[in-house]
């Protein structure tokens, strides 16, 4: 099986269906393991990138938040959010099939904080300096939520 193709065709089908275009198949020893299309537009769920949603089906079938082993094919070259999420779940391999600026002439985003030009950059700034606005409140009690976990988990 092509999987890259097929996760083409999930995109298209996404897109036929009113979604936006984008998909992610995962594969473990030659099989698929999960798939999903972009559901934002369907659910109004921010987070409900096809790589997020993927990863979460993939990691619930095999009862772990490992991927090793996986190969995850992407129809674009993955946002900081899933890209953060590919990194957790460690894959042998993420193949992307387009690059934001091959799409740059095709897809727009409405948000407010979000343009292809500008929302890549913002997260190598500190995080005083980003277009959103943020803000640290220090916290003893919370440290020691972490402190408590430690404790509880001294070998990871």
């Amino acid at each position: 099986m092509d999987f890259a193709q097929h996760t083409i065709d999930l995109a298209n089908r996404n897109v036929a269906e009113g979604g936006r275009p984008f998909a992610t198949v995962i594969v473990r020893d030659g099989t698929i393991l999960a798939e999903a299309a972009n559901q934002v537009a369907q659910t109004h769920d921010p987070t409900a990138h096809a790589e997020i949603l993927a990863i979460r089906d993939a990691c619930t079938k095999i009862g772990s938040e490992h991927l090793t082993g996986a190969t995850i094919y992407v129809l674009a070259h993955p946002c900081p959010m899933c890209l953060a999420a590919l990194y957790y779940c460690s894959p042998d391999e993420v193949v992307f099939l387009t690059t934001r600026d091959d799409y740059r002439p095709y897809y727009r985003d409405d948000r407010k904080y979000f343009e292809l030009d500008t929302f890549y950059p913002e997260f190598a700034k500190d995080w005083a300096d980003r277009r959103l606005p943020m803000r640290y409140d220090r916290r003893d009690a919370a440290l020691g939520v972490y402190r408590r976990w430690r404790t509880a988990h001294p070998d990871m």
